[in-house]
């Protein structure tokens, strides 16, 4: 029902996972140009065959904008012939991204002539779902119905989505120099290298900087992994850039020279292919004598595959999603336009729009789409008992909402039947959850849960002490703060800058994220385009919260069922 490595490029190579961080050479941002999680291939299959067997099919995928909901046409399959084989060979190559909802329409055309122009041929029907639907299913495999042709049946397709290998994989490897300039004048060269991809448009990204090695022309750099994502994007041909400097104390690094690779070139690990000669434009430009200003030799290149997030969900985790909605007094009167949860008739309430950003992403990964929803903060009918622990639907025994409308929906009925009171208590709610957590430790699901408040918070003890506690379990909490209060006790609680810890223990793993809502709201009233931003920022960590539960204890994914295969038709023929 829920559950997730941060995408898996989002902290790359400037020196996490052991390896020495470059502070003395600048930081830097190595998603200036943003990396895809990873890439899935789609694979489109036809399973009613009666449909399509006097046509000649093709598929076109179309992807939604986010803002102004164009569709834009992604890419086509190959056109079968009368439906010989049922499954389109020419697949689909996607980014993906758990924290972004990728909304995808597949059209079908019976295609009548060679013209490229899909109105001159006829139309079979359509298919609407989301990557995230695709991904989220068991396998991986979604089956729907293909709709748009009133009153006609129009046959069923199967999607698949396959991550792609080098998406996964890293590469441990090591450099060295020999006879590099010298530029020092009383000393040799503090040399360093910095590692550049090159960008669909021709410009470079950078994405990896080595330790400088102090006073040494011939120096031997500590091996580094990096991901082959953040290398050169999975493409194994592009250029990758590498640029040898002489490290000075004041910032002014002086350009030693350059030279290119790629993937492909060093995979082939030590040997004269991996020597390199490093080259100054400026000086070979001056000099006619210039051979070069010394050579960079590849010493060892292993590649390691990771297992990543995509392959649990495959194997059949589910991620439980829960939402906790703050009912405390500060919120104000709900019947009053200034209020929280003022119940406006024409667009959604903070609140609201919270929680349909972050649950319209979450519930693909939730195959029952059943979701707990929980209040705290009330006084409750009949006798007026202050809760910090309340079911929305008002059935302590069964608090499952039907999807994220159904959740909206209790939501709303709540406002009109308890009372706003206080104080604003989490440890509850956090508790709630936790007890379900607690009795699935094996991997098959994992927890988030959604807590969306006002306020500061009034049990502070209790609450670190429960995410200390959490921090051992299969779950993660997103904190989204709505309104104008300060919340500098959320910020403690988020523990990205100190580590969360109650009565002198430390949590186990980083488990909040905490966002306020003001800083997405849009002024232009573009609130599309803002909750899509704020469900990619609070969801971006849960892969990693997700992989990093997983490898401490130890738990492999599942294997993933086997892949669908049509059933065999027999031909019979009268005689």
């Amino acid at each position: 029902m829920f559950g997730l490595e941060k995408p898996a490029g989002r902290r790359e190579p400037g020196g996490s996972g052991g390896f020495p961080k470059m502070a003395s050479v600048g930081d830097f941002n190595v998603l200036s140009s943003s990396i895809p999680a990873t890439k899935v291939e789609l694979s489109v299959n036809l399973l009613d065959r009666d449909t399509f067997s006097k046509s000649d099919p093709i598929c076109v995928l179309y992807t939604q904008a986010i803002g102004n909901k164009e569709w834009r046409e992604f890419g086509r399959t190959e056109v079968i012939d009368n439906t010989l084989n049922p499954d389109f060979v020419r697949k689909f190559i996607m980014d993906y991204f758990f924290e972004e909802r990728e909304n995808l329409r597949f059209d079908f055309y019976d295609f009548d002539s060679k013209s490229p122009n899909l109105s001159k041929h006829d139309f079979l029907g359509q298919m609407f779902c989301t990557l995230g639907e695709i991904v989220g299913s068991q396998g991986s495999r979604l089956e729907k119905s293909i709709v748009g042709i009133p009153g006609k049946k129009c046959g069923t397709v199967i999607v698949t989505a396959e991550e792609l290998g080098c998406c996964r994989d890293s590469v441990l490897m090591q450099f060295c120099a020999n006879k590099l300039d010298k530029k020092d004048f009383f000393g040799k060269s503090d040399p360093f290298l910095v590692f550049h991809r090159s960008n669909e448009d021709g410009s470079f990204t950078i994405c990896h900087k080595t330790e400088v090695i102090k006073n040494t022309l011939n120096p031997v750099w500590q091996a580094f992994k990096i991901s082959v994502r953040a290398l050169c994007n999975g493409d194994y041909d592009r250029t990758i850039k590498v640029e040898v400097y002489d490290w000075d104390r004041d910032g002014s690094h002086d350009f030693i020279g350059e030279f290119t690779t790629s993937y492909r070139e060093l995979s082939r690990g030590q040997s004269q292919f991996n020597v390199y000669e490093v080259i100054n434009p400026k000086k070979k430009g001056k000099k006619k004598k210039y051979v070069n200003s010394g050579t960079v030799t590849l010493l060892s290149f292993l590649i390691e595959t990771e297992v990543s997030f995509l392959d649990y969900i495959k194997g059949g985790t589910q991620i439980n999603f829960t939402v906790a909605i703050d009912f405390t007094a500060s919120n104000g009167n709900p019947s009053q336009p200034t209020s929280l949860h003022y119940m406006n008739p024409y667009q959604l309430n903070a609140y609201g729009m919270a929680l349909k950003a972050v649950g319209e992403i979450i519930q693909d990964y939730d195959s029952d789409k059943m979701f707990p929803a929980l209040g705290f903060g009330a006084r409750l009918p009949p006798d007026g008992r202050v809760s910090h622990e309340f079911a929305l639907n008002g059935n302590p025994q069964n608090p499952y909402c039907h999807g994220i409308d159904g959740v909206m929906e209790a939501y709303y009925r709540s406002l009109k039947s308890v009372q706003l009171y206080g104080p604003t208590n989490f440890a509850p709610v956090i508790n709630h959850v936790a007890r379900y957590a607690a009795s699935v430790k094996d991997g098959s699901q994992y927890f988030v849960l959604l807590i969306i408040t006002d306020g500061v918070i009034s049990d502070m003890a209790q609450t670190k002490e429960s995410i200390v506690n959490a921090s051992k379990l299969p779950m993660s909490i997103i904190i989204v703060g709505v309104g104008p209060a300060e919340f500098d006790a959320m910020e403690e609680l988020d523990g990205d800058v100190v580590r969360i810890s109650s009565r002198g223990k430390f949590a186990e793993r980083d488990i909040v994220q905490f966002v306020p809502f003001r800083d997405y709201i849009d002024r232009s009233g573009n609130h599309v385009l803002s909750m899509a931003r704020l469900a990619k920022d609070v969801l971006a960590e849960i892969p990693e919260q997700f992989l990093s539960y997983m490898r401490v204890r130890g738990i492999k994914p599942s294997p993933a069922p086997p892949p669908y295969t049509p059933p065999i038709h027999v031909l019979q023929t009268q005689i």
